[in-house]
């Protein structure tokens, strides 16, 4: 995956701890902790806005769409 270098703003106070875990070898530099933090922040709020979304599902329709058609008789389905 290619990747574009940025320019960034950080408090001094925030900087002191990613450059704390950079001392700790934790991470090799700055842009492979900063690139870490924004991916799991990325993934909270995509399963967090996919969990809001599941929220407004109504589990008695989704199950109904789901068991749809099972009610046939199995002998009129096709065979494959």
């Amino acid at each position: 995956m290619s990747r574009t270098k940025i320019a960034i703003t950080l408090d001094e106070n925030t900087l002191q701890r990613v450059d704390r875990l950079i001392t700790a070898h934790i991470f090799p530099n700055r842009s492979q902790a900063i690139q870490q933090a924004v991916e799991e922040k990325l993934q909270k709020l995509e399963h967090s806005l996919l969990a809001k979304e599941c929220a407004k599902l109504d589990p008695k329709l989704e199950k109904a769409l789901s068991e749809e058609g099972f009610t046939t008789d199995l002998k009129t389905w096709p065979q494959f």
